[in-house]
């Protein structure tokens, strides 16, 4: 017998995981982002991380389009960016304070850190596709990341 998906959604909840916005682009250059908690570090040598993307965001052809990604590791301050990257049908730009890098990726301020990557490998799983980016570049500049546990927004101590 299956497990209800509900339950598993509740029980994957007592992972706690950091939160990120990951941002792509359209062939044209506009911007396009969601929220995602499904990313980690794959590789150092070479130097690879993960993340999972919902098959039926909008922007999902986006990744496939432009082939690069940027992660941006959210502050805990940064709740409402979070909220709004995770909303459907809204402009999710509108109103923020966020930068273009020289690969024409979004790169939100604020940020505890930010990684750009080329995506190298892509592997069906499920509803979702694990987009596999080689890091092209990273930087960091914060220590209070905004995190997530059991359903809801938490704060270091």
């Amino acid at each position: 017998m299956a497990i209800d998906q509900q339950e598993l959604r509740r029980i994957m909840g007592h992972f706690a995981t950091g939160v990120a916005v990951i941002t792509t682009k359209d062939k044209d250059g506009t911007s396009f982002g969601l929220t995602a908690n499904a990313f980690t570090s794959l590789s150092l040598d070479p130097p690879l991380v993960l993340v999972c993307i919902d098959k039926t965001v909008q922007c999902y052809p986006c990744f496939e389009e432009s082939k690069l990604f940027a992660v941006n590791i959210l502050n805990e301050e940064q709740e409402e960016i979070s909220r709004r990257f995770a909303t459907k049908g809204i402009e999710k730009f509108a109103g923020l304070k966020w930068r273009t890098s020289e690969r024409g990726l979004a790169l939100l301020e604020g940020a505890v850190a930010h990684i750009e990557c080329k995506i190298v490998q892509a592997h069906e799983g499920g509803d979702h596709t694990i987009m596999v980016g080689e890091v092209l570049s990273a930087w960091a500049d914060g220590d209070r990341p905004l995190l997530f546990f059991k359903g809801k927004y938490h704060r270091l101590p």
